[in-house]
This record gives C-alpha cells, structure tokens and sequence, in this order.
C-alpha cells in the first residue's frame, strides 16, 4: 500500500524533488533508495506570515507496491448511435459531448465560431484594433470563451460532480499532471487551444460531428418537445437538445423568447478590470520587497460587504492581461487572461458588484425577462461611448477613481487596443461605483498598497455571468416545458467556471441517457 505523508517545506525545498524526497524518505524512516515513485497529492503556498512556506501532500510507493497507471479514457464509435444535439462548444458543450459519447450517443454540436486556428487570427485583429468578428472572439468559437481565458480550474461545486474526473480529462487531452495537485491549478492561456483541438479530435474521432460556423437562428418545438433547432433554413433534429451556448450568446435569449420558451431574469455582477503591477501584489502577498526564483505570481481573493451588496474580486489573473472581451463594436467590454508561466508585470481582476433584479425592474414592462440582459448592453454601450476608436478602453487610475479626480495620464498597461482616460467615478451608475470605490477603500486596508495610482481601473467587467436564466427541472434537468431541452452552463445560469460548466454539462448528458 502506498502511504501518504505531509512536509512544510520552504519555496526553494518544496521545489527540489531530490530534497522532498529524502526529506519524505527520512520522515518514513525508510531509505530513499527503496522509494520507487512520489507523487505530488496537493501542493499549496501559506503566505500568511513570514516567511512564505508551501505545504506537500505526497503519495510514497515503495519497491514492489503497485503503482498508479496513466491517465486514460477509452471512447467507443458512437457514429452510428442515437443523436443528440449541443448548441455550443464551450466546457459545458465539449464535456457534455465526451459523456454521451461514453455513454453511447452520438453528439451533434453547433458552434456559431470557427475552429481554434482561423478564431486565433481573429483574435489577433481584435487586439490590433481593427474590426470584431462578432461570431469569432474571444467569447465565440472552438472551445468558448474558456479557449482563450485564464484556465482557472478552481470551483468550490465539489458537489456537481466529479471534480478529479474532470481535470484528468483535461490531462488526457494534453493539460500538465500539475493541475491535478495544485490548490488553484491552471492551464493557461497558450496551452488551452491545444488542449481544445484536442477534445475536438477526439469527439470526431469517436463518431461524434462538429460543425463550425453554424450559429443557431430558431428552434422546432411541437406538441411540447423540442425536436431539433434551425441554422438558417437546415434544421438539425436530435433525441434531444442540449443548451450550451454561454454567457454571451444573446441573439440565444432573444429566439427562445420569440419561440415562446420561458426564461427568468436573475441577479448578476458587474463593475470593472483592476490592474496593478504584480511587483506590487507580490510585495504585498509575500510580505517581501521580490518573491524571489521559487515562487509564482503572486494572486489574491477579495470579498466584502458595502451598502448592503456584496463587492468582490472575480477572475484574479497574476502575471496576465487584459483583453478586449465585446462581441460587438458597440460595445466596451474587458476580461482578464494568463499564460501558463503568469510572467506579465501586470495582475489583473474583475472588480464587481451585485446587480439585483430591482436594480433594472425599470426594464421589465418592454424586456421582460430579458431585462437585465438590456441593463447589462446598456452599460456596454455607455463605455464604448466613453472609450477611443474600436477598442480603445475608458480607464482611470485607482486612487484617482476612489477620490473622483481626473485622471491626466494613464500608466503602463497590458490591455494591448490601448486606454483613454475617462472619469468612471462620474459615468458609472451609482449602485456600481460607488459599491467600487468604497470596496477598493476596505480591501487596501487587507493589501495596504491596492489603492495606489500605480494601477487602473478599466471599464466595464459585465460579464462575470448570464443576467438570464433559462428554466429546468431540479429532477430531470430539463426545460419544465419543453421537453428534450436541456438547458447547462453558465449562459443558462448553472455554472460559474470552466470546471462548474463541464461538470454541468456531463450532468445533463447523464440525465439524457438515464431517460431511455
């Protein structure tokens, strides 16, 4: 049997195989020559108090004891089996597909973007400033928006599914082992596109269909049962249909609701990216003037109440950048990102607060449910309208932002479209900004140093997640009246996350085939 055993270590120890392993040999009481393989359980940085420390769990197997076997998913030819459609190719879709694939069903997905290479030269136009493909960006094409995010794997929905599932599927398709021990792992954003193409080959090698540029425009409902959905004038039939479209697909909420098919407003977040240096979070975090050679990117995780609303840090990305996240040039709309090494000299986060549905009942008599979904356009547009040409982004520095002065100049930023000063203090609606600026008070006094004119504020972080819900059944996971629709992920407002979304989406497969 192998044995698991604990060492606090320092960065440079906890760093060095050689050195945990014979410290792992000498706590055993065993010679370390009879130790055959150590693996990494858990590695996690305790940065509480100088000096920094990182926790190991290691499994040790001794000679002669059985060892683990690699990572692999075996998936049958399914391309003769029962269809199934999926709108959408994000985590949601891709891993709802492996599942009914595992579980003998053919997935047929529809994916309004392109494949991950021709959506990378798009992407690259964007952040050139030239014109928005509003079907290939940053939020549509292979993968979704998770294809060229920061990869966080993070999720405290343990309970969804299974977690350690998930991210060897992940590792199969060609993810690092090391985000199957690491506290908050991470693939980063320059490997995420192998790993996508990889998931796709995979379904298509298995049967499976995948059919880029194909974005949704109707879908076929008869007698209480959803039979297929139309691109154009083709309708797609399948034994049922599976929602995935993500968060920012809203021409999907506007059909559903032209067909008559419910859906809910629901609260939602919006407000800002900050961005500081990341010399400065690391000074702060490790309590040192320079982390040194041992340890990353220093992150943090900030939440507080402020005028009864929840005012939190979204979407940390240490050693990232910014990124120009709108579907549409009329929109201004900001997220954050990281390599898998985070060697920017920027960290960067979203900067949020709730928006309650009180908040835009103003709406509701000519939106209906979509009326959140017209709050959220509306801020967009009003940021567009304060930034420069295409993707030129309104930003102010922090402190400038906290005391409502102008900004004259604006440092050093990673957003590459590029900044114009503009006075967010002023133009923000008053339930955000000032939600932002008392928090950006409370949380430098958790980081003294976070509120500084080092840094900025860029607007606006809107999309942090779906200010609609599409309806289903708590049992069956299906529409509560459609039937053979089964809504997922974060554009139906079940998942939060790359990893919430595939484990949702493998949830929805399972109800599928439970069905029959």
């Amino acid at each position: 049997m192998s044995k698991t055993i604990t060492l606090t270590l320092s960065p440079k120890q906890a760093a060095d195989v050689g050195y945990y392993t014979a410290e792992a040999a000498r706590k055993m009481g065993v010679r370390e020559d009879n130790i055959a393989l150590v693996r990494v359980l858990r590695r996690s940085i305790d940065a509480r108090r100088k000096p920094v420390k990182v926790n190991l769990s290691l499994e040790i197997f001794i000679d002669n004891e059985p060892q683990p076997e690699p990572i692999h998913f075996d998936y049958p030819d399914v391309s003769h089996a029962t269809e199934v459609v999926i709108v959408g190719s994000g985590p949601a879709g891709l891993f709802a597909a492996l599942r009914l694939i595992e579980l003998g069903w053919k997935p047929i997905i529809l994916e309004r973007g392109k494949e991950v290479l021709p959506r990378k030269q798009d992407i690259a136009q964007i952040n050139r400033n030239n014109a928005i493909n509003p079907d290939s960006n940053y939020a549509f094409g292979a993968g979704g928006a998770g294809t060229f995010s920061d990869g966080k794997l993070f999720t405290r929905s343990k309970k969804r599914g299974d977690y350690n599932k998930a991210l060897q599927t992940l590792v199969f398709h060609g993810a690092s082992p090391e985000i199957l021990f690491e506290a908050h792992p991470h693939i980063g954003t320059d490997r995420l596109p192998r790993i996508i193409t990889n998931i796709c080959e995979q379904i298509t090698k298995a049967g499976g269909e995948i059919h880029f540029e194909s974005r949704v425009t109707g879908f076929e409902v008869r007698e209480g049962r959803v039979r297929g959905v139309r691109v154009g004038d083709t309708l797609i039939e399948g034994a049922a249909v599976i929602l995935a479209t993500g968060h920012s697909a809203k021409d999907i909420y506007y059909t559903l609701h032209r067909d008559g098919i419910r859906l809910e407003a629901k609260a939602f977040a919006m407000g800002v990216r900050i961005e500081h240096p990341q010399s400065l979070i690391d000074k702060i975090q490790y309590h040192a003037p320079h982390r040194g050679d041992y340890l990353p990117a220093a992150s943090y995780s900030l939440v507080n109440q402020v005028y009864g609303r929840g005012v939190y840090s979204f979407c940390m990305c240490p050693g990232g950048f910014i990124v120009p996240a709108m579907t549409d040039q009329s929109e201004s709309v900001v997220n954050g990102m990281s390599p898998s090494q985070r060697s920017s000299h920027w960290a960067n986060s979203g900067l949020v607060t709730e928006i309650r549905i009180e908040d835009f009942a103003h709406l509701e008599p000519e939106y209906g449910p979509l009326a959140g979904l017209k709050y959220q356009q509306q801020l967009e547009q009003l940021a567009r309208v304060q930034g420069g040409d295409n993707q030129i982004a309104p930003a102010q520095r922090i402190m400038d932002f906290v005391k409502g002065k102008p900004s004259r100049l604006l440092p050093p930023t990673s957003y590459l479209p590029g900044l114009v000063s503009s006075r967010l203090d002023e133009w923000l609606p008053s339930i955000i900004g000032d939600s932002l600026r008392r928090g950006i008070e409370i949380f430098d006094r958790r980081m003294q140093g976070y509120m500084t004119n080092e840094g900025v504020v860029v607007g606006v972080e809107s999309r942090t997640s779906t200010p609609v819900r599409i309806p289903r059944d708590g049992v069956t996971l299906q529409h509560p009246e459609v039937a053979g629709l089964y809504p997922t992920g974060e554009g139906a407002g079940y998942a939060g996350g790359i990893i919430s979304a595939a484990l949702d989406g493998e949830r929805v497969a399972e109800a599928i085939a439970s069905k029959q």
